[in-house]
């Protein structure tokens, strides 16, 4: 059944196993096990960004397309879920519509990039996708009527998915069980059932093609497969993805600004974390996020300790002050691509 569940492909590494079931458990349960406004808001992050991450990896890791346009994406289905809810009200109908409207106006935008764009070479792909990318930022920063320029949009969603909703009297495991907890189960499980559905299509046909194309794109042009065509697809689907877990990072939110959805440090950011997880891997996307998103988080509030720790020494407190935390972070990342180059995933698979 589990096997059946994950698409015939399991962890092969015990270490591996242990850590995908405990970040599973983790996020299942995040509202108990860790009750606080900014432990839930990092779950919550962390299941949108796997989502994110793992939409990226099925264009990188799996159909080796290089794009700088993802966060466009994640944008479109973000700025939908806004627009809508600003037009049509707070209802669930609202949510539907514009998530639905982003993740198609998304797909169909990757396919005429990827129409006109996807027959040059990698490079020049990734420049246009950048400047693309780019022009779209500018572009909603600028159109303050619609989308509220650099301030973003503030809207209001559904009274069931608010703090004021309970739909029960009292707590559970000291946990109120209101609206907001309904919000984090709605995301965590749209979250659950997208990456179960690119973890189906990766280990398709279609996604048995994509390596090949990725490996040799003249010997599967060669063997009868269109390569475009099949690059166009991935491209689409990636696409579409990213634009659904933009329209859940807008409805956790309740807002929605060029920061938070179209900055270039996401498109870093990403990159970050499918180096981190592992390219070409499903499960390299929800390792890479969770430890990034909890980096970014709480390496800061760690540093404090340690500096605190170290007061008496020369030089190390003013190194781990909580104001260099992105070094750190770069430092931790170096680290990580040098004694993992094919990501932990990748070498925990090689470990076994």
């Amino acid at each position: 059944m589990l096997n059946k569940l994950l698409s015939g492909d399991m962890p092969r590494s015990k270490i591996l196993a242990v850590l995908l079931l405990g970040i599973l458990i983790c996020l299942a349960f995040a509202p108990f096990l860790f009750p606080g406004v900014r432990s839930v808001d990092t779950a919550a992050r962390i299941c949108v960004f796997i989502i994110l991450v793992a939409s990226y990896d099925l264009m990188l890791g799996y159909g080796g397309i290089v794009s700088f346009a993802h966060t466009m994406f994640f944008g479109l289905g973000a700025y939908g879920v806004a627009l809508a809810s600003t037009h049509m009200g707070r209802g669930f109908d609202a949510l539907l519509v514009g998530s639905v409207s982003g993740a198609l106006i998304a797909a169909l935008l990757a396919l005429v990039i990827g129409l006109f764009s996807l027959r040059v070479r990698a490079i020049f792909f990734a420049m246009i996708t950048l400047a693309i990318a780019s022009a779209v930022a500018v572009l909603v920063s600028q159109m303050s009527g619609l989308t509220g320029g650099e301030d973003g949009l503030s809207y209001k969603i559904p009274r069931e998915l608010g703090p004021a909703f309970k739909f029960y009297d009292g707590t559970v495991l000291g946990v109120k069980m209101n609206g907001k907890l309904l919000k984090y189960y709605l995301v965590f499980f749209s979250c659950l059932a997208l990456f179960l559905f690119m973890l189906r299509v990766v280990h398709s046909p279609f996604g048995r093609v994509l390596l090949a194309i990725r490996e040799n794109d003249f010997r599967a042009e060669a063997i009868g497969y269109r390569v475009v065509h099949y690059r166009v697809a991935a491209t689409c689907l990636s696409a579409a993805m990213a634009a659904l877990a933009g329209s859940l990072y807008a409805i956790w939110l309740r807002y929605v600004g060029p920061d938070t959805s179209l900055s270039m440090e996401i498109m870093i950011d990403i990159l970050l974390m499918v180096v981190i997880g592992g390219m070409g891997t499903m499960y390299g996307a929800v390792i890479g996020a969770t430890l990034f998103v909890l980096a970014q988080n709480y390496l800061q509030g760690l540093m404090n300790v340690a500096a605190d720790a170290v007061s008496g020494l020369p030089l190390l407190p003013d190194l781990l002050n909580a104001d260099r935390w992105l070094l750190w972070l770069g430092v931790l990342f170096i680290l990580s691509v040098y004694f993992f180059p094919t990501g932990i995933v990748g070498r925990l698979r090689k470990g076994r």
